[in-house]
């Protein structure tokens, strides 16, 4: 019996925004970059990102504020993906902060370094070239006579202009054989710590390496000398960059940091943050390194209480600050923490220093062409019935539930044989999945049955 696989991708809620779909004028087109609709949102989202670029966004914060299923997330995620594809995002529910192993301030603290990476340049001395000649020299192990061990070995480059042979450390050879190198192969070993890359096969040994299973890509050899200086750059985040100090203390460091090792919610103490701010900071000063502030999305920040936004209104003040997006559906609401009630469930004085979108509900046609994207990107085939039931559905009980219906009716209609998503197979699903509105008559009907 033949097992399929399941692919090993996810398709997230927000799998295909791209960005926020305007043009060249900061006009928002009706359809663009995966966006549909909210064209004055999205116009207003435009301008924030070209006051992020200038610089002119220190110390406010934006707050997205309409009725659920709306786009505010997506709108977020738009504001990040227009400004880079290095820049971080960091996404946290407001009921996310209240932990029993951790302070509040600490989870906030972390997702404010999660949120502002640091581009770090790095030149280092590298061997490159085409592999001529390798050969590893085996001794018995003394420990295992039986088993043999390298030595030493001798290793041939060239490129274009020149051949050097070298004798390569033990390290190196075996990570060489465990790499599977053999000569054809173009390889870059970094000489201060001997880690091996393989780049490919030479185009002009690429001959002898055509296999139908397990491909190895085609590389040119490489130009100029054997012995040359490369720049490498990398992005870590500052809460990256904490971690690895913390364990450094602790006797991790960054193999850690990629293996695990610490239990990621112990608390980091403000002197091991001073330390990586003042090492960010002397590296920036070098040019070694550069700042570069994401974009922190704080979602249901109604939740969060009185303590929770002393601190996000000093922490706005500092010099390393992300850009914070809030979102919210509530209105005149309780600050949690307090008697106090207040628009979106925000102190007044720190409201004043937001600058704040309306996001409105969509309209039939913004519907469907969701629903259309949505389909393209999780591969679901929909008949025209069958568009026109969800979009009747999504505008009577909301665009999630019309969203999420899709993914059950596919599969009710592979069940029946059925190439496309039917009207039928959308009323079967919708009929065993009820939306929020059905749910509350449920309960309205039955809740003298139910527990309290």
């Amino acid at each position: 019996m033949a097992i399929k696989r399941i692919p090993e991708f996810r398709i997230g809620a927000h799998s295909h925004i791209k960005g926020l779909g305007l043009d060249e004028k900061g006009k928002a087109m009706f359809i663009g970059d995966g966006m549909v609709g909210q064209e004055e949102a999205r116009e207003a989202a435009g301008l924030i990102v070209r006051l992020i670029k200038s610089g002119k966004l220190a110390g406010r914060a934006i707050l997205l504020v309409g009725p659920p299923g709306v786009g505010k997330t997506a709108i977020a995620i738009a504001i990040s993906k227009e400004l880079g594809p290095d820049v971080p995002f960091v996404a946290l529910s407001g009921s996310s902060v209240y932990s029993a192993e951790v302070k509040k301030t600490e989870v906030l603290m972390r997702a404010f370094r999660k949120a502002i990476g640091v581009r770090f340049r790095e030149r280092r001395r590298v061997l490159e070239g085409e592999v001529v000649e390798f050969e590893p020299h085996f001794v018995t192990d003394p420990w295992n006579p039986y088993r043999r061990r390298v030595k030493s070995a001798k290793l041939t480059l060239r490129t274009k202009s020149e051949r050097v042979t070298f004798k390569v450390a033990p390290e190196v050879a075996e990570e060489m054989l465990a790499r599977g190198v053999t000569p054809g192969m173009v390889v870059m070993i970094d000489k201060e710590t001997g880690r091996v890359a393989v780049l490919g096969i030479s185009e002009e040994a690429s001959a002898e390496y055509k296999y139908d299973i397990g491909r190895v890509q085609t590389v040119p050899v490489p130009s100029g000398p054997v012995e040359k200086e490369r720049e490498f750059t990398y992005v870590l985040t500052l809460d990256d960059l904490d971690i690895m100090f913390h364990r450094q203390k602790t006797g991790g460091g960054l193999l850690s940091l990629l293996f695990g090792g610490v239990e990621e919610r112990k608390e980091i103490d403000e002197t091991t943050r001073a330390e990586v701010d003042q090492f960010v900071k002397k590296n920036v000063e070098e040019g070694k390194a550069e700042i570069i502030p994401g974009v922190l999305f704080i979602d249901d920040c109604h939740t969060l209480d009185i303590e929770c936004w002393s601190f996000i209104s000093r922490a706005l003040e500092s010099e390393l600050a992300p850009i914070v997006i809030f979102a919210t559906n509530r209105g005149l609401t309780r600050i949690p923490g307090t008697n106090e009630v207040s628009p979106f469930g925000i102190p007044l004085d720190l409201l004043d220093r937001m600058l704040i979108l309306p996001c409105y509900p969509y309209d039939q046609n913004e519907i469907r062409e969701i629903i259309k994207i949505r389909a393209k990107t999780e591969n679901i085939p929909l008949s025209d019935d069958a568009l026109e039931e969800l979009v009747k559905i999504g505008h009577e009980h909301g665009l999630r539930y019309a969203v999420m219906l899709m993914a059950p009716a596919y599969e009710h209609a592979k069940l029946n044989g059925h190439d496309k998503v039917t009207k039928e197979d959308v009323e079967f699903v919708k009929k065993r999945f009820i939306s929020i509105d059905e749910g509350v008559k449920y309960l309205r009907e039955y809740e003298t049955k139910l527990l309290r």
